[in-house]
């Protein structure tokens, strides 16, 4: 049985992850870098963006319940990040500091804006924690990759993240428009989810072994370790590098899909 992320656990992994990113761009020996995963971007425009990212998070669970994220002037400042290392270092410090501040004061039960609102994923800002940990974990992928020292994803940076990623990012009921189909996602530490894509939508479950669900019945299953089943649904790695089985095409499809569409 693997345990359940508490919010505290979010708060910790946000601080650890951010402070990985962190050592990634202070060890680069430019911040003009190319960054591999993302080639119109360079490591000060990656960290502009992540920061930025942070700062708005922040912006959208202090206002608490809404119809909509708060203005831009909320949260951008009117200025972006300033592009000398020591200060952008510190400015990244300062975006990370105002998002877990933000959550601690919010606790994890404040309902908040969201733009997943057709998962079953909660509308609150104990569900936007949870969120911003495999966003920052990947991220701090992508920095550690420009300066040539990639690594996986923590393991319970990973377990976590790839639920997360299944029930927030995947489930909806907008109907899946291709023939109906059931994806198995397994990842070597003990954990799998089940994907099924109808007309009612994408509904996500867990695999749980002897529980009467079949895997055999899967169309297309993927195999690896969470680290990189998190790093393939980010488009970060290719489907070769995991485990394959099934209908590649069911795949490309969902790379393509945009239920906001």
């Amino acid at each position: 049985m693997h345990r359940i992320l508490t919010f505290s656990d979010h708060l910790r992994l946000i601080d650890e992850r951010s402070a990985a990113f962190r050592a990634a761009v202070a060890a680069a020996p430019s911040l003009d870098l190319q960054v591999p995963t993302h080639p119109e971007l360079t490591l000060f425009d990656l960290v502009q963006h992540v920061g930025m990212g942070r700062r708005k998070s922040a912006a959208i669970v202090a206002a608490g319940p809404a119809d909509a994220p708060p203005e831009k002037s909320a949260w951008e400042g009117g200025m972006g990040a300033p592009r000398e290392r020591e200060a952008l270092l510190a400015w990244w410090t300062e975006s990370v500091e105002q998002l877990t501040s933000t959550l601690r004061e919010a606790g994890p039960d404040r309902g908040c804006w969201t733009w997943w609102d057709d998962s079953p994923s909660p509308q609150t800002s104990g569900a936007w924690a949870r969120r911003q940990v495999p966003e920052i974990a990947v991220h701090t992928y992508d920095a550690q990759l420009t300066v040539g020292a990639p690594q996986p994803l923590p393991e319970e940076v990973a377990l976590d993240g790839f639920d997360d990623c299944q029930f927030t990012l995947c489930a909806t009921t907008v109907a899946w428009p291709h023939d109906p189909a059931v994806v198995d996602y397994h990842a070597t530490e003990g954990r799998s989810w089940r994907l099924r894509l109808s007309q009612d939508g994408a509904q996500v479950a867990h695999l749980t072994p002897g529980a009467g669900e079949d895997p055999g019945t899967a169309d297309a299953c993927a195999r690896g370790t969470a680290s990189d089943l998190v790093l393939f649904f980010y488009g970060r790695i290719p489907l070769d590098s995991l485990r394959f089985e099934g209908d590649r095409r069911i795949f490309d499809q969902l790379a393509a899909w945009d239920p906001s569409v």
